[in-house]
């Protein structure tokens, strides 16, 4: 790989320009702060090498093989190419399909998409297609609605497997739900599987409620707190040496690593993860917002704030309002062309748990109590005790409490499969 032989690892990716999307709102704030995707007083990613930058170690592994990879537009690296002088970025694909048309050593037949579509623009839960990237011709695969798993027709072809997504740490965001499934399909077919391993941007959290097994789905699929603190390389390991693989399958797993990576890092994302996580502060609270998606209010989809702010039409209204209208990501919002009212929290500066605070002060200003939850709710809480905790009137210490021995016992557990240090 000699055109990329010249690659460095002291560049800052360069500055993501957020598009404001269409908003009606009498206070909402557009502060660049919250707005921009850096934070170049924390940023610390020009020292870091993902393990998709350390291309050096899994290329030889591919040499000569027909190559599957599940990957969207987070799976970047950063290289120089041939005849350049210049450090750019490039997604993983176009990177592979490169090295396959320049050296012939590669042999990428196939890209496998998860929730949001392999350039991730498709809503939460939306049917994506299955189809060709206009830019490589390669023939495309959806791992979403009823197509979660790989079918061996898909991997006929393949020889090897690569896993290269940007996870956020939360059990409800589904990219490690796709890890699993990927896992078992390459386990019961035969095919290694590499996993190109990535910072977690909430990997010094571990909080919540533990999932009980009767609450399994593709939000919550394993006995963990709904933050794990764990990469996905490192979640990896944890499925396999937990048995979590139908009958107890074993998945030939390779992980590469991250470079100079602690999990102390504040690590801010080059680019959205999906349509609605914006920005590094959506990041940070969205494992304390998305209980909302169980509830009648609005977590600011179909405005340029998701995740950001809260708010319905039937909560009082102490001088914060927006409107949803629907926008990429977000087509039929919650609450579409209706006054929200709630609170902006934009200038949250530092999350260091799971926070309840918003839910319960949403819950206590409701009128109609008993319609405010939905069931999606517990698929998201992963347990039924956490709504009627709420119902009941526990104040957030006390619900806290709760989560103790749980929390104990996965941090025992977690500990066997770290590759980075606390």
């Amino acid at each position: 790989m000699r055109s990329f032989s010249l690659f460095k690892n002291t560049l800052l990716f360069s500055l993501i320009l957020m598009t404001s999307c269409g908003i009606s709102s009498k206070s909402l704030k557009n502060s660049a702060n919250s707005a921009d995707y850096e934070d170049p007083v924390t940023d610390v990613r020009a020292a870091i090498k993902t393990g998709a930058d350390n291309y050096e170690q899994y290329l030889p592994l591919l040499k000569g093989k027909r190559t599957g990879i599940v990957t969207n537009q987070t799976g970047i690296i950063k290289y120089i190419a041939k005849d350049e002088d210049t450090i750019r970025t490039i997604n993983i694909v176009d990177f592979l399909y490169t090295v396959q048309t320049e050296n012939g050593e590669i042999n990428i037949t196939k890209i496998f998409a998860p929730e949001h579509g392999f350039r991730g623009t498709a809503d939460a839960g939306e049917l994506i297609k299955d189809g060709r990237d206009t830019k490589t011709g390669l023939p495309i695969i959806s791992l979403y609605d009823n197509n979660k798993k790989p079918k061996p027709e898909h991997l006929q072809d393949i020889d090897i497997m690569v896993f290269d997504l940007q996870d956020v740490g939360a059990r409800f965001y589904t990219y490690i739900s796709s890890l699993h499934y990927v896992m078992e399909a390459c386990a019961e077919n035969n095919i290694p599987l590499i996993v190109l391993d990535r910072p977690n941007p909430n990997g010094r959290i571990i909080d919540g409620p533990i999932l009980e097994p009767e609450f399994q789905s593709f939000v919550g699929m394993h006995p963990i707190p709904v933050l794990h603190g764990m990469t996905i390389g490192e979640y990896a390991r944890m499925i396999n040496g937990q048995n979590w693989l139908a009958n107890g399958a074993q998945c030939n797993l390779t992980v590469i690593s991250c470079s100079n990576y602690k999990r102390t890092m504040q690590y801010n994302l080059p680019v959205k993860p999906s349509p609605n996580l914006p920005n590094s502060q959506a990041i940070k609270l969205y494992p304390s917002l998305c209980f909302f998606e169980g509830t009648d209010v609005s977590v600011g989809r179909g405005t340029n704030m998701q995740f950001q702010i809260y708010g319905a039409p039937f909560l009082p209204d102490d001088g914060f309002s927006f409107t949803p209208a629907p926008n990429e990501g977000a087509k039929s919002p919650k609450h579409n062309g209706v006054t929200c009212y709630g609170e902006d929290l934009t200038d949250v500066r530092r999350v260091k748990r799971l926070e309840l605070k918003w839910l319960l002060k949403a819950y206590n200003d409701t009128n109609d109590k008993a319609n405010f939850f939905t069931p999606f709710f517990t698929k998201l809480a992963g347990t039924k005790l956490l709504q009627q905790q709420i119902e009941s009137g526990m104040s957030e210490s006390e619900i806290r409490r709760t989560w103790e021995d749980g929390l104990d016992a996965f941090k025992e557990m977690r500990r066997q499969y770290l590759i980075y240090p606390e």
